[in-house]
């Protein structure tokens, strides 16, 4: 993706920093003497000998747009990181107008391999790969960019457009010994997935077809192309795997409205071209996550066996407020993925490692929250926290009827917010509250009576009320949840962050994430509450929220 952004941790803005989330200075801030800037732009995530690696692009100058390098940092849990030095700076003229997103592939003999977009002296989008310097460290601190750069380029036989030419996929193999990697692009509105092959993974040739294009979906950013298991188990498969127990997922960042939209389908290996169980990819595909999330990467976890998905989350402040704050942009927490026991769409959940960080859990076993009424969960950190709460219906009496001309979930949440009385909800969380509920975020749900004695699940974040500062976006986002609200119950999980609020609705079915500026609701005067706005009474079957420790940054 053609965008950079960068953070500095800095004194007297502690409240926008992100004490549990990746690549945020974490430690105590009146500890803190060397200050640093580091970008969050996804790029290039893998596990080497053990440490995971995440790379992202880098502006050393400000918190502003300007032509990244590639900074580094390293883990061993997903959840404390150390920074490691520049790892791809301009060096030869395949990226002498900067370094852009791109993927990591692990090749026989463990050996990494970095395929990126680079602008070269024309701002023409290439492709450039690099190697480690020294394959011993596991801390792969150097890299070397080939002599043969840039690997894949535009020309006017290839018919690619060099301003839409960008964002190279982890590469696979299959049988017949090639390697196979997606290029995204488009060809007028048409978004597309170019397909390059080949033996050497130095020199590459273009397919003569796409592996799938749709029309009027604009520019493909940041394509993924992974395989999923089929049975609905939480383990990941490495990304050359074929047969006839995965199915594929095909992901795109589209860079007309800045969503993370996939499908699931078939990889037909004779024809090399993909077939999604849906006839389209578009905005009205199935999303990663339904609020503030983009450009994001998932890798394969060799050690663990999971497929690991890491997003961006950008700001809703003003450019301006991003340079007094001196920082732009953050990553989300780590998010394990695979395909649900119906094959219909993909679980997310957070990395089992951020529970290293839970203390002081508050318990509540079952309590009815009657209509028109909340209660306030006591003793705990209300800015830096993490949720788990399950809902029953206690009847449906007041169930309202769900309107074929509701199609649109976040128009439908903005219509009816957390304050608007509705017959089954809202219920929910409200977060990032203050005391007298002059600011909140509230995370919630609606239960509606549909055609043919089916509910509609409508999950919404309502951030209306985040703020008393008028400048930040205070979108209401929200989603429908595929669950039966009677036989499964309704459950939310929601990490909470000063500036950042992360909801895993329908037990990790739909995410959506929220960026917000709280003016009140900071520190030790933010509150956290369950609430019920709706006429009927809803009952909490089991409520623990945890207060989060910091993690840390060297």
């Amino acid at each position: 993706m053609l965008l950079t952004m960068s953070i500095t941790i800095s004194k007297t803005l502690s409240h926008f920093l992100i004490p549990f989330f990746l690549m945020i200075n974490l430690i105590e801030l009146h500890t803190i003497s060397n200050l640093s800037r580091i970008g969050l732009m996804v790029l290039g995530p893998m596990i080497y000998k053990g440490i995971y690696h995440l790379f992202y692009q880098y502006n050393p100058n400000g918190a502003v747009w300007a032509p990244p390098v590639w900074a580094h940092s390293t883990s061993t849990d997903l959840v404390n990181w150390t920074p490691q030095p520049i790892a791809i700076q301009a060096q030869m003229e395949a990226n002498i107008n900067g370094s852009w997103s791109g993927s990591a592939t692990i090749l026989p003999g463990n050996k990494p391999a970095m395929l990126f977009t680079g602008l070269n002296p024309k701002y023409e989008q290439v492709q450039v790969l690099a190697f480690p310097k020294d394959l011993s460290d596991p801390y792969l601190k150097e890299w070397a960019l080939v002599a043969q750069n840039p690997v894949m380029y535009p020309t006017p036989e290839n018919n690619i457009n060099a301003s839409s030419f960008r964002d190279p996929t982890t590469a696979w193999m299959l049988p017949d010994g090639k390697w196979r990697v997606l290029v995204g692009s488009k060809t007028g509105t048409t978004g597309t997935s170019l397909l390059f092959r080949s033996k050497d993974f130095v020199n590459w040739v273009q397919a003569k077809h796409t592996l799938y294009s749709y029309k009027d979906s604009g520019m493909w950013e940041c394509p993924d192309f992974f395989p999923v298991y089929a049975n609905g188990k939480a383990i990941g498969v490495e990304t050359s795997t074929i047969g006839p127990k995965v199915r594929h997922v095909l992901k795109n960042s589209l860079d007309d409205t800045k969503h993370d939209i996939y499908t699931i389908g078939t990889y037909d290996v004779k024809k090399d071209a993909y077939v999604p169980d849906v006839g389209f990819m578009n905005d009205s595909s199935l999303r990663y996550d339904y609020g503030k999330y983009y450009a994001s990467k998932t890798f394969f976890d060799d050690v663990t066996k999971r497929r690991i998905l890491l997003g961006w989350a950008n700001e809703s402040s003003s450019v301006e407020d991003d340079i007094e704050k001196g920082w732009s942009g953050v990553h989300t927490i780590p998010r394990s993925i695979w395909l649900d026991s119906h094959g219909k769409q993909l679980i997310q959940w957070p990395v089992c490692e951020i529970e290293a960080l839970r203390e002081k859990p508050v318990k509540i076993s079952t309590q009815v929250i009657k209509g028109g009424s909340l209660i306030e969960i006591p003793a705990v950190t209300a800015t830096q926290a993490d949720v788990e709460v399950s809902f029953a219906i206690h009847h449906l009496k007041n169930i309202e009827k769900f309107e074929a001309s509701w199609t649109d979930p976040q128009l439908l949440c903005s219509q009816k917010g957390a304050s608007v009385k509705g017959g089954l909800g809202p219920f929910g969380l409200m977060t990032l509250a203050s005391k007298d509920l002059e600011e909140y975020t509230a995370v919630f749900f609606r239960v509606f009576k549909a055609n043919h004695n089916k509910f509609v699940v409508l999950m919404c974040s309502d951030q209306s009320r985040s703020s008393l500062d008028p400048t930040p976006d205070k979108t209401t986002y929200g989603t429908f949840v595929d669950v039966n609200p009677i036989r499964e119950g309704l459950s939310l999980r929601i990490l909470i962050d000063h500036s950042i609020v992360e909801s895993f609705g329908g037990k990790g079915k739909n995410v959506i994430t929220s960026r917000v500026y709280p003016t009140l609701a900071k520190y030790d005067n933010a509150h956290l509450f369950a609430f019920n706005y709706g006429m009927s009474s809803i009952k909490i079957t089991s409520l623990t929220a945890w207060s989060m420790k910091k993690a840390n940054i060297a």
